[in-house]
């Protein structure tokens, strides 16, 4: 048998409910990117078995949220262990599944192992507090405690670490919850039930069904006034719909949703800083990050050597499956995001945009588009309000820096912007009136477990990791004390 086989193999592809497998006579694929070749059948839910999941979730809550935080702690470090020790698994079986590059794959699980981590370090610091009310003669206590059963969903794109970025808070602050992954990359998911199993978690308290009918499943589990919260990642478009379906029964929300992250390089840049920034906030996981930069303004003086210097970084990284060695740039996760990502290329090449590098699909088997560079891009394009979710780096001059911070917040998306800069004083002033959540100042990085990731406007509600991270899966109670 070979390795990637037994990878798969490895994996029970049944739904995990009440710290049990469960068969559902019901199955759909799940297929390589790279190939087109079918990996798998792994268990399709009905409305049915997502009920019977969070009806698990409910009957476990109390009894998990009463679990001592250092026992919750441990828990989440025996994971975190067991992440690392299976590295090299988890990354195949990730590649095989959504088509990342091995090395990346290899990232992904050594950075969802630290929200593990992050987290069990913050289920022993739930904090409360005492306080003489301002007349006297009474006394304030105020409690943290669980908000209860939650439904987290996640997407395709990291699809190890968007799972543990919610269940590590969750688990850490005594919350129980069901989780349902992306049809396209289920195995991963899959593959974090068995460690959460095995590093002691009670049955119950984390549930994993996988469904190719996401509405039909999770709707009436949203409606069922069961659940006290929902986690989503994932598109706008869905955020709304599930905003609208939460509110019937006053869930708490936290949403990730969709970017248009401008990545702005002024005229006093460090250039091959720029070039490295560029490269690493567009190509992470192929472009198909909420996080990738999708409106590249660099200040006119400097735009054509910016552009060379970038097309040839870009023309040189290696196309192919991902695990393949020596591959940085695998397959898109299907044929509708080839598709999208060439209509919006030639919409814009057809607006004037002139191409640097690549512009075409790769011939072949699999869903791969090489690395492109466009300058010129008219911000009538349609790549300056869509998200391109792909390996294609639009670049737009621009003269002043209020132009370029009016263009930069010009969209209804906020999550995370980029900046390039020598002039510390530029730098503060840009960052602080760019309307997003995040900003990378000289960086095209700023995913961290321990800082709190999120976006304003229609990028989201609430923040993941860092040390407001689990405030998401607490209540406040506020106690009142009379001594007279």
């Amino acid at each position: 048998m070979d390795r990637e086989q037994y990878v798969i193999d490895a994996v029970d592809k049944r739904l995990f409910i009440d710290g049990k497998w469960v068969e559902t006579g019901r199955t759909f694929d799940v297929v390589d990117p790279a190939t087109g070749r079918t990996l798998c059948a792994v268990a399709d839910a009905t409305p049915g078995h997502g009920r019977a999941a969070l009806e698990a979730a409910v009957a476990a809550q109390r009894e998990f949220a009463a679990t001592p935080p250092r026992a919750r702690a441990d828990m989440l470090m025996a994971a975190f262990e067991l992440l690392h020790e299976r590295v090299d698994d988890l990354a195949l079986l990730m590649t095989l599944e959504m088509g990342k590059p091995l090395a990346e794959a290899r990232g992904e699980i050594a950075y969802a192992a630290e929200f593990f981590r992050h987290f069990a370090e913050e289920a022993t610091r739930i904090d409360g507090g005492y306080q003489t009310a301002p007349a006297g003669g009474a006394r304030f206590l105020v409690a943290r405690q669980p908000v209860g059963p939650c439904l987290l969903i996640t997407p395709w794109n990291f699809p190890m670490a968007m799972g543990t970025r919610k269940l590590g808070p969750a688990i850490a602050a005594g919350c129980t919850s069901v989780i349902k992954p992306a049809h396209q990359t289920p195995l991963s998911m899959l593959a974090l039930m068995g460690i959460l199993d095995e590093a002691g978690v009670p049955a119950g308290a984390v549930n994993c069904i996988t469904a190719t009918d996401a509405n039909a499943v999770m709707e009436p589990l949203i409606r069922s006034g069961l659940a006290r919260k929902l986690s989503f990642t994932g598109s706008t478009r869905v955020g709304r719909i599930l905003l609208e379906q939460c509110a019937q029964k006053v869930l708490r929300t936290s949403m990730e949703l969709g970017g248009n992250a401008p990545l702005i390089v002024f005229d006093d840049a460090d250039l091959d800083e720029a070039v490295d920034g560029a490269i690493a906030a567009k190509m992470r996981n192929m472009g198909e990050a909420c996080t990738a930069a999708n409106r590249i303004f660099v200040h006119a003086s400097v735009i054509d050597e910016f552009g060379r210097r970038l097309a040839e970084r870009m023309a040189a990284l290696r196309v192919g499956p991902g695990t393949e060695d020596g591959v940085t740039v695998g397959p898109l996760v299907d044929e509708a995001a080839l598709h999208k990502v060439q209509d919006l290329v030639d919409d814009a090449v057809s607006r004037g945009a002139r191409v640097l590098t690549g512009g075409t699909p790769v011939s072949g088997t699999g869903y791969f588009y090489p690395p492109t560079v466009l300058t010129g891009v008219p911000r009538d394009a349609r790549m300056s309000d869509e998200e391109i979710f792909g390996p294609v780096a639009p670049l737009t001059a621009f003269e002043t820096e209020d132009d370029v911070v009016a263009a930069a917040n010009d969209t209804e998306y906020g999550l995370v912007a980029y900046v390039f800069t020598n002039n510390l004083r530029r730098a503060l002033r840009v960052a602080e009136a760019l309307e997003t959540g995040m900003v990378g100042l000289n960086q095209g990085v700023v995913s961290n477990p321990a800082a709190p990731f999120g976006g304003v406007k229609q990028s989201g509600l609430g923040r993941e990791g860092g040390p407001t991270g689990i405030d998401e899966f607490l209540e406040t109670k506020y106690i009142g004390i009379a001594l007279a």
